[in-house]
């Protein structure tokens, strides 16, 4: 058997409980072996004619020794569940904290998903190693031992043949221990792959279907799904045979005794009644070690999640924090300073920095600009020390950051990020990672400050509404200003503003920038941005290309001197007006958000946690379910159950033969064929367990991997609608760990409940052709055995069920913290949120005890039922045999064969556990598949509908290509409709803008178009067919969408454009990334196009990332452009030219332009301002400007704040 030396360094603490229940195991199992040597020597007492009356004291001691046992063994296992439980907690404490030691520089580079199965799924995985493999591993090393002492006062050889086979039985599975482990370790690294490639893949689906790749994802994932099947069969393979060896020694070990002994009493050098306790001892001696061997398959997932554990354990941050800074900042001036900074990210890739210097004084407010790519967002994390720089220094108040404490440095920054992550949880809660102690006024006045407070006031529960895993149920400029309204909360001396009004529409930005200028007012201030008017009114502005300064100055000089801050702020300033301000237009009372446009952008579900619920389903239906799952496997499953009869028969068949040898030996009858028997079945029992597990097993995982792909499929035609009432983190524990869960049931319970009637009807007619009395005796017996595994089920399945959905809120909480643990470094909220994950723990380790309690129960009396029942045997064989109705040779063998009867059923017993967490985990993937589809596949458009013919033709047939008639959309649980009787429409290559506040339904639009959801009332149409009418793959080949939240998945940058289409050939991938302004930027990367992007594209800037995009819009090329924001994080050089590319490529399409900035939209053919839900004017700018409505506020106030 394995021993961890690592895993048990885990044990510090607790190991005095380990070794208690160590103690206590030993007594249950001398308690197992005295209750059996005690029935053998009853057995000799009616050999020797004691009548049945005079064995009723032993009897009743009999039975105390029984009761004991249930009694020790129930109380043994609490113990190590509690044990286990301690265990869990500390070492999710302790991987909490490892991961905010480690920081972003470590995350950046690995993947969620596979992290998340470490400190969730792992740990898990573990109570078993903690909670049953350890002590029964010491019990099933001292019990042959304690067995030897004892036999050896009966008789020597047959002890040393106990402890030599007992011994066999420990070390020869040693023999595997390292082809165990590696493959082990091989199905650790497929689960992992498979856990991160799901979470990349549904946090990205809305993508995957908007370029019609989601079906090829899921054949990607099928794939992933069965190389976990086929590393977990040869983690089996391996298990499996090193324990067919224990199996084979514990047999043949028993065998062995019982024939030695056979021939000494037939010789006269043993005396019968040893023999007849050796018989039974055969049982009850060896038990300790099948109750490991039982444990083996847990305790090698055990150790194999265990590596992904101390993989974490064992990491170094790359970045350390000094345990005893040598400097008190409480009277640092905030300054900031860059000394000739060099620095690359690790990977090999071209340095974000080379030679950087530039200072900024207390109190001054420094603007920061430059391409995209040029290193402005790397300062940043330099700043905050999430790296180091490979040469140079970076100081605050003159002092080395490397002399700081993170919390000193990080204490006097306040930062808005580019990349802005919001927690799942209220308003409130994100407002509060700002400030957690600031007051109820205090967060409104930020509230106010950055123009959020009233949307907020707006949405379902004000500042109590849930927004959402990444506040995905509010809009990008809504997120953006929560974002802010923190940063205004944590009132730092320093304050560091990325992009921070880049996702903002017009009107916001003015009103949120005069509140940062109040802001900034005293402090010291990092502005990088884009927009001219976050930074022209900066003391002094510096310009970043390839990682260095190359200008310096205030605005007008810059422009003056002509250079690359004239370049990219030059079409700003002619939009502006040569002064920065408009010279026409007179600005305007500001342009509020309606309570209704923000209530139509409220929650698309009901505040709750999201975790799919483990409810909707009673146990029969769920069994119903798992059943009918199977029932294209009723080959494998009925060999399964072949193989487990004769499993069962053969280890039978030792009792029977040894039984019938010790008759004969009784009556001097020869007794060598049954000898022979034994040496036939011993080995027999253990290549029958092994082929059953195999087979068992194969269609398990088999399944597993099948129901993994099924999942997928469902989420993919739910989503997006679907994901964005979910937590990712939940539905990817649902794939990995839910799913594995099922396993139990098709690998051990499905044929095994076959067998556990097969086998004891088989007893009960044997008995009965003994004698009536005898079966009789057997069945209330097996009746409370059987009904053991339903006792309390109600309770068990609940607490089963609680404990499916506690882990899942335990999963998607460790998604939320690694996926947004820039912020949470940033704002120093590690130990709030070490708080929360430590005390969802606790909760599952309080629902999952009392499940152990009831199930622990269920076992003890489970055995105490099987002890009673074959002393029952005993007595009962006992009066028939002084009555002459039984031979008394006939009644060990009764005896051996009632306590067989009860084995199928312990096993399913033993499972019990599994098997409760099997149907919580059940009903949480069938509520997933119970969910209604709402977006169908249509029949397919004619011919003559098509918008593209093969030879590049636009060909319409003289409708609208673009056109919304009367439509109305409301998102789930809304208040009022997101759309409220919209109509527009675009003819055949013209180009049409959407513009109006956040929360208008800009973007609801679009996505529309995309058929994301479907119009409530209203028709959407596409070449005046219904898109209803249209198959959506056809539908979306049709489309080419530039999202504002570009997702780029954890692969190459080749893979990433080649989403738009896979089949393009390299001249045309080429040909895109040079129209998207790439080119420059791919050539500079170490492996080019083949380079890895990492997860959500993180190792690229905003602005590159934006350029992928498109990048994919170019090499789709396909007739309809929709562009939502499609350059807003792009600088103006590089904007200038992807616009001009655009513009060519716009040029015989049908393009829907969705954009904040006014003054990129003059030129289209028709503008749909937008309102409410409501289509508020429609014209070109021209016409609306001359209108005085709400277009023309909106160009005031953007002309205004610019």
């Amino acid at each position: 058997m394995y021993f961890d030396f690592r895993l048990w360094s885990l044990t510090h603490g607790v190991r005095l409980r380990i070794l208690w229940a160590v103690f206590i195991g030993l007594l249950t199992a001398a308690a197992g072996v005295a209750r059996l040597a005690l029935l053998g020597w009853l057995l000799a007492e009616v050999f020797d004619g004691r009548g049945a009356e005079s064995l009723v004291i032993p009897i009743a001691g009999v039975s105390g020794v029984v009761l004991l046992r249930g009694a020790l063994q129930f109380y043994k296992e609490m113990v190590s569940h509690h044990t286990a439980a301690r265990v869990q907690i500390a070492l999710r404490a302790n991987l909490h904290e490892k991961a905010m030691q480690l920081g972003p520089s470590y995350f950046n580079k690995q993947r969620t998903g596979d992290t998340v199965l470490s400190l969730v799924d792992g740990v898990e995985q573990l109570e078993t190693f903690f909670g049953q493999y350890l002590p029964q591993f010491f019990v099933a090393i001292l019990t042959p031992i304690g067995v030897f002492v004892f036999m050896a006062f009966l008789d020597l050889p047959t002890a040393s043949i106990f402890l030599v086979s007992a011994t066999a039985a420990l070390l020869l599975p040693a023999l595997f221990h390292r082809l165990n482990r590696a493959s082990s370790t091989r199905r650790r690294d497929a689960y992992g792959e498979f856990g991160a490639d799901f979470l990349d893949s549904i946090q990205g689906l809305a993508t995957l279907k908007a370029f019609g790749q989601s079906e090829a994802q899921g054949r990607m994932l099928a794939v992933r799904a069965r190389a976990v099947f086929k590393s977990t069969m040869w983690v089996l393979a391996t298990n499996a045979f090193s324990g067919g060896l224990s199996i084979a020694a514990i047999s043949i070990g028993a065998a062995v005794a019982l024939g030695w002994g056979a021939h000494r009493v037939d010789t006269g050098g043993l005396e019968l009644s040893v023999l007849l306790v050796i018989l039974m001892l055969g049982v009850e001696v060896f038990r300790p070690l099948r109750e490991l061997t039982q444990l083996f398959h847990q305790g090698l997932l055990g150790i194999s999640a265990a590596s992904g554990v101390f993989a974490m354990q064992d990491a170094e941050p790359t970045v350390v924090d000094p345990k005893t800074p040598d400097h008190d900042l409480s009277e640092m001036e905030p300054t900031l300073s860059f000394e000739d900074v060099t620095f690359s990210y690790p990977g090999g890739r071209k340095p974000a920095h080379d030679g950087l210097t530039f200072s900024i004084a207390a109190g001054e407010k420094i603007g920061l600009v430059g391409p995209s790519g040029a290193g402005k967002t790397s300062v940043v994390k330099l700043i905050l020390r999430l790296y180091d720089p490979d040469g140079g220094r970076v100081t605050m108040g003159g002092v080395d950051l490397r002399e700081l404490s993170f919390d000193q440095i990080r204490g006097h920054l306040a930062v808005v990020s580019q990349d802005t992550y919001l927690f799942h949880g209220t308003v409130i809660d994100n407002l509060r990672f700002g400030n957690p102690d600031a007051s109820p006024e205090q967060i409104e006045d930020a509230a106010r400050a950055s123009n959020a407070h009233t949307f907020i006031s707006a949405l379902p529960d004000g500042y109590g509404t849930v927004i959402g895993e990444r506040g995905v149920r509010l809009s990008g400029g809504q997120r953006q200003r929560i974002a802010i309204a923190r940063a205004l909360l944590r009132d730092a001396p320093i304050l560091v503003l990325d992009e921070a009004l880049s996702a903002v529409d017009a009107e916001n930005e003015y009103r949120i920038q005069e509140a940062l200028d109040r802001l900034m007012e005293g402090r010291t201030t990092l502005i990088i941005a884009h927009r001219l008017s976050s930074v022209i009114g900066a003391d002094r502005i510096i310009v970043l290309d390839e990682g260095r300064v190359t200008e310096e100055g205030s605005h007008a000089r810059l422009l003056a001197d002509g250079g690359i801050y004239a370049e990219l702020m030059r079409d700003q300033v002619v939009s502006a007006g040569s002064n920065g301000r408009s010279p026409k237009i007179g600005l305007p009372s500001p342009v509020g958000e309606t309570p209704e446009a923000f209530a139509n952008q409220a929650a698309e579900m009901a505040p709750t946690e999201a975790i799919l619920r483990a409810e909707g389903m009673g146990w029969l239906q769920t069994t119903r379910e798992l059943f009918r799952l199977v029932i294209p496997w009723k080959g494998k499953l009925t060999l399964t159950f072949l193989l487990g009869i004769a499993r069962f028969a053969s280890i039978i068949g030792i009792g029977v033969a040894s039984a019938l040898a010790v008759a004969a030996v009784k009556d001097g009858e020869p007794f060598g064929w049954l000898l022979v028997s034994l040496g036939v079945l011993a080995p027999l029992a253990a290549v029958l367990t092994w082929l059953e597990s195999w087979v068992a097993h194969d269609m398990a995982f088999r399944l597993l991997a099948e129901m993994r792909i099924d999942l997928y499929k469902k989420l993919d035609q739910l989503a997006p609608a679907y994901l964005a009432r979910r937590r990712t983190g939940d539905l990817v524990g649902m794939a990995t760990q839910d799913v594995e869960t099922i396993e139990y049931f098709f690998a051990h319970t499905v044929a095994p409940a076959f067998v556990a009637v097969v086998v004891p009807t088989a007893v009960l007619v044997t008995l009965f052709t003994f004698d009536p009395i005898l079966a009789l005796t057997l069945v209330p017996f097996l009746m409370i055995a059987a009904a053991s595994p339903f006792l309390a089920r109600g309770k068990v399945d609940q607490l089963g069920s609680r404990s499916r959905e506690e882990l899942g809120l335990l999963n998607a909480h460790a998604v939320d913290t690694l996926q947004g643990i820039n912020e949470i470094v940033a704002f120093q909220r590690a130990p709030e949120r070490a708080t929360e994950f430590l005390a969802r723990a606790r909760e599952a380790v309080r629902i999952r005890l009392p499940f152990f309690r009831e199930l622990t129960l269920q076992r003890a009396y489970l055995e105490i039922t099987m002890g009673i029942g074959g002393l029952a045997m005993v007595g009962v064989g006992a009066w028939l045999v002084s009555e002459g109705r039984l031979d008394s040779g006939l009644l060990p063998l009764a005896t051996l064969l009632a306590m067989a009867s009860f084995l199928p059923i312990a096993e399913i017993s033993h499972t019990a556990r599994q098997l409760a967490d099997t149907l919580g985990a059940t009903r949480r993937v069938f509520a997933v598949h119970s969910e209604r589809v709402q977006v169908e596949d249509g029949a397919g458009v004619a011919a003559g509908g098509v918008l593209r013919e093969p030879q590049n033709s636009r060909g319409f047939n003289g409708a609208l290509a673009l056109e919304m008639d009367r439509v109305t959309f409301s998102y789930e649980t809304m208040n009022r409709p997101a759309l409220d009787e919209v109509s527009f429409g675009v003819e055949s290559g013209k180009t049409l803008a959407l513009v109006g506040p956040s929360g208008a339904g800009k973007t609801t639009a679009a996505h529309l178009f995309l058929r994301f959801w479907d119009a409530a009332s209203g028709s959407v149409r596409i070449d005046g067919a219904d898109l209803r009418e249209y198959r959506l793959g056809d539908l979306r080949d049709r489309i080419a969408l530039v999202s504002q939240d570009t997702y780029l998945f954890n692969a190459s940058l080749r893979h990433n454009v080649l989403i738009a289409r896979p089949e393009a050939c390299d001249s045309e991938l080429s040909e895109a990334i040079k129209s998207a302004s790439l080119a420059d930027f791919v050539d500079s990367l170490p492996e080019g196009l083949d380079t890895v992007v990492g997860e959500r594209g993180m190792y690229l800037s905003g602005g590159q990332r934006q350029r992928v995009a498109i990048a994919r819009a170019f090499l789709k090329d396909a007739p309809i452009l929709i562009l939502d924001e499609a350059t807003s994080h792009l600088d103006a050089l590089n904007e200038r030219a992807v616009r001009n590319a655009l513009d060519a490529l716009k040029s015989d399409r049908t393009t829907l332009v969705i954009a904040h900035r006014l003054s990129t939209i003059r030129e289209v053919d028709t503008i749909v301002v937008m309102s409410d839900g409501r289509v508020a004017e429609t014209g070109s700018h021209d016409e609306l400007m001359l209108s005085n409505g709400l277009y023309v506020r909106l160009v005031a106030t953007q002309v205004g704040g610019d």
